[in-house]
């Protein structure tokens, strides 16, 4: 089952034709698609879409770029989102120390009230991590056992992959997986095994080759899939298969 985790199909590049776009991916092989929240408002969004297609999930969260600005209740409001059937992920949430779009401050206290929150209710995490490698690292030892997920759009290198899968993580990839240039990714592709694999497109960010600079959508995924298969050289049909296992598995769809 080919299962894109990780959209924003709430992103204002799609306002001219956000219908048509997720109506078309629904015709291109891909049989589910999660929409993760970045903020309240993305998050609410993300439901909303979720209820009107019957192929989309969504994830809710409070990612770090909009750490400064969450409300104090932020957990409440998130906590009911979370009441939807469809709702299937806390996230997206994290660190990102390359934009730093809000102190590190809000970004630290945000991720580990999230990280907390998904310990006590059970929901799987969608962590961002740019550039903060050794503190979602920690953040991810801190609550071995308690909580589990997957670290989107994968940038760390293969020593900490291995690690994140030990302590009960999986890693997504995206377009970037298929840039020649991209090293330490595609190494992780290539090294790790295919049961802790999922693909993503973070659309409507980061377009696979050919189309990199494009606006990016769902229907881009085969490509992804393609270009892990070609880098552990095994069949395309073999990774859409495992890795839709392990979506269904990791954000226990049903």
């Amino acid at each position: 089952m080919l299962i894109d985790v990780h959209a924003h199909y709430d992103d204002a590049r799609y306002d001219g034709d956000r219908n048509e776009t997720i109506e078309a991916v629904g015709q291109t092989g891909v049989e589910r698609v999660i929409n993760s929240g970045a903020d309240i408002g993305s998050s609410k969004a993300s439901i909303e879409l979720a209820k009107k297609y019957d192929f989309v999930y969504a994830s809710v969260g409070i990612h770090p770029h909009g750490a400064a600005k969450a409300p104090e209740n932020a957990l409440d409001i998130l906590a009911d989102l979370l009441k939807h059937e469809k709702a299937l992920a806390i996230g997206e949430i994290g660190l990102d120390f390359h934009y730093d779009f809000s102190d590190r401050e809000s970004q630290m206290h945000w991720f580990e009230k999230q990280m907390e929150f998904a310990a006590e209710t059970k929901y799987p995490v969608v962590i961002h991590d740019r550039e903060a490698h050794g503190e979602c690292l920690e953040m991810a030892r801190r609550y071995k056992g308690a909580v589990k997920g997957v670290f989107h759009c994968y940038s760390g290198d293969l020593d900490m992959a291995r690690e994140l899968l030990e302590l009960g993580y999986m890693a997504s990839f995206g377009g970037i997986a298929t840039f020649s240039g991209a090293k330490s990714c595609r190494e992780a592709v290539k090294e790790l095994p295919l049961e802790c694999i999922l693909l993503e497109t973070d659309c409507p960010y980061l377009a696979p080759h050919p189309y990199r600079g494009r606006r990016n959508d769902s229907g881009y995924l085969p490509l992804i899939a393609k270009a892990v298969a070609e880098l552990k050289n095994i069949g395309t049909e073999e990774v859409i298969s495992k890795t839709g296992e392990n979506a269904m598995r990791c954000f226990n769809m049903h």
